[in-house]
């Protein structure tokens, strides 16, 4: 009988052990955009996967449409994403939550004229083409801009395009101005200038940032950890480049490392790299942010979008969309 009892307890506890490891997912797909952040400098070195335990697939999106659509259909567990999609992604009932903030954006989004299709000042938009990722930050930025120079969405010609997209137009003097990232960004002010920035037009009311969002199947107590972990490392390395800009120099390693995933120079994205405010843990935590602030935010970004017509309803509140949990973990707090 004693021999029967301790094979039994043993099975018991080989099987809670697999059906544990069962549940802890180890293949984890992240979507990310294709512009330069400190973050990147960890995925070269495989620093994420050592931090996680995970195999991490990476998955590169156009826009924040993109993040939505792949998000509602279950392809991927974590990704970064623009406040102006998130807004409209949870609005629509999207089955993810924020949960970090990634960063809050300034001059690395900015409305572009080109050189030689006649536009000197705001008003000289009027009748004007001009490209945007539709449902992104930009396009966010974009209406608020519009509203800053007096005009409306019905006094220019607004193209949806991707950034590529924007590229090529631009090479073709197909579009007269976009609003858009970098590093397409820096690519158009070639030939270009830059006419407002995302931060300046935030000041106006028009905040964007971008957020981190998981899943809400993939938030389970096995993979805690992971996530926790995955945003611990997000927060040291902004914390590094925030309060060590010069040493992240175009000789850094961290540096070269950034440029090589998103295929330019290391000396383009010290200036990129710039226009952008990365979050540690302490500003993340923060009353601005995952402390209540980013919650505020989604539901004033939402009530605009709905207001201009892009989205048809709005969350009464959208504090419950927002999870300060992994965040506050992974601060210490």
């Amino acid at each position: 009988m004693k021999h029967l009892l301790k094979t039994l307890l043993i099975g018991s506890a080989l099987t809670l052990t697999l059906v544990s490891q069962a549940l802890a997912q180890t293949k984890v797909v992240i979507g990310h955009f294709g512009d330069p952040v400190p973050y990147k400098a960890l995925i070269a070195n495989g620093a994420l996967e050592k931090a996680t335990g995970w195999t991490i697939e990476w998955r590169q999106f156009a826009s924040g449409a993109e993040v939505n659509a792949a998000m509602a259909s279950g392809g991927i567990q974590i990704s970064e994403i623009g406040s102006s999609p998130l807004s409209a992604g949870l609005s629509s009932g999207i089955d993810y939550q924020m949960v970090s903030v990634g960063k809050v954006i300034d001059s690395s989004e900015a409305l572009v004229s080109r050189n030689g299709a006649g536009i000197e000042k705001g008003a000289d938009l009027k009748g004007k083409k001009i490209a945007v990722p539709i449902g992104s930050t930009a396009h966010f930025s974009l209406m608020g801009a519009l509203k800053m120079y007096g005009l409306t969405e019905k006094d220019v010609t607004v193209l949806g395009m991707s950034p590529p997209e924007i590229a090529a137009a631009w090479a073709q003097n197909a579009i007269d101005a976009a609003f858009i990232w970098v590093p397409v960004q820096a690519k158009l002010r070639e030939n270009g200038k830059v006419m407002v920035t995302a931060g300046a037009v935030a000041k106006t009311g028009f905040n964007t940032f971008n957020g981190w969002v998981v899943h809400n199947k993939f938030q389970t107590p096995a993979n805690r950890a992971g996530i926790v972990n995955f945003f611990k490392a997000m927060n040291e390395i902004n914390g590094d480049y925030m309060k060590n800009k010069a040493a992240w120099n175009a000789d850094s390693e961290k540096i070269k490392a950034v440029a090589a995933s998103v295929g330019v120079t290391p000396a383009a994205v010290v200036s990129m790299l710039d226009g952008t405010i990365y979050p540690d843990g302490d500003l993340n935590m923060s009353a601005a942010w995952m402390g209540g602030g980013a919650a505020a935010t989604i539901k004033s970004t939402a009530e605009f979008l709905k207001g201009a017509g892009r989205i048809s309803a709005t969350a009464d509140n959208y504090s419950k969309f927002v999870n300060p949990e992994f965040a506050k973990a992974a601060a210490g707090k």
